[in-house]
């Protein structure tokens, strides 16, 4: 972020949270980045004391709306996330779409990026998770992705919505941050080094620079450019002496 963007969104905090406090009444964000989160967690104790809660619709999200909450909000109802479902119109005639195909149609519209959360792949289209207040808008004009007629509708809320996992295991010196990043991604501590100290890795949404931190399991590690995985816990050693762990990265 631009030291402007960041001051502007630091005021915007500082202005919801405070009219939550004085109205008693639910304020939000539009969906953050991991750096905005940053950001929050950087100024959260200098805010008016109102509860807030950071949500993305499912766990393991890693853009998450801001919500500062009223005294009669309840944390997992009532909250302004919408979850939209994309198909194609015609699976015979349906090119192979990625994440970026979507993303871009979504853009195409005209809309902020702040208005779209994280985007779920699945096998015949994606989950999108938006702002409610988008949501009818969303559902009446995204018809085409690349060369593609889809149809855009709210999912069902009856069904589990779970991002795809895929288990990696491996053996390491010890369950340093750097180290179980460099096997998931099957990759090395030096390059993996410079990512930290350069502000791209995350764990819960928080800013990590110390490559030294000993990760926890059920942790959610997110590396920008990479992707992300949850911390699966360890157990065992190899013969060398070397601790087994796992995790499961999303794909």
């Amino acid at each position: 972020m631009q030291e402007k963007e960041e001051q502007l969104l630091k005021k915007r905090m500082i202005e919801l949270a405070g009219l939550c406090y004085q109205r008693d009444i639910q304020t939000s964000t539009g969906f953050l980045s991991l750096n905005e989160q940053a950001l929050f967690h950087s100024i959260e104790k200098t805010l008016p004391p109102v509860r807030t809660c950071l949500t993305g619709g499912f766990e393991g999200a890693e853009r998450k709306l801001l919500c500062f909450l009223a005294s009669y909000d309840d944390e997992e109802f009532g909250l302004p996330i919408a979850v939209l479902e994309v198909i194609p119109a015609n699976l015979r005639y349906s090119e192979a779409l990625t994440h970026r195909d979507y993303l871009g149609a979504l853009m195409n519209l005209g809309i902020e990026r702040s208005c779209i959360g994280d985007i779920l792949m699945k096998e015949n289209g994606c989950c999108v998770f938006c702002q409610e207040k988008m949501a009818d808008y969303l559902c009446q004009e995204l018809t085409m992705v690349r060369h593609t007629s889809v149809i855009c509708r709210r999912a069902d809320a009856t069904e589990p919505i779970t991002p795809k996992m895929e288990r990696v295991s491996g053996s390491v010196a010890s369950p340093r941050l750097d180290s179980v990043i460099a096997m998931v991604f099957s990759s090395s501590r030096t390059k993996i080094l410079p990512l930290i100290e350069g502000e791209k890795v995350f764990i819960d949404g928080k800013q990590v620079t110390s490559p030294a931190v000993q990760l926890k399991e059920g942790e959610i590690v997110s590396v920008r450019g990479m992707g992300k995985f949850r911390f699966a816990g360890s157990g065992g050693l190899s013969k060398r002496g070397r601790l087994y762990v796992y995790a499961d990265k999303y794909v």
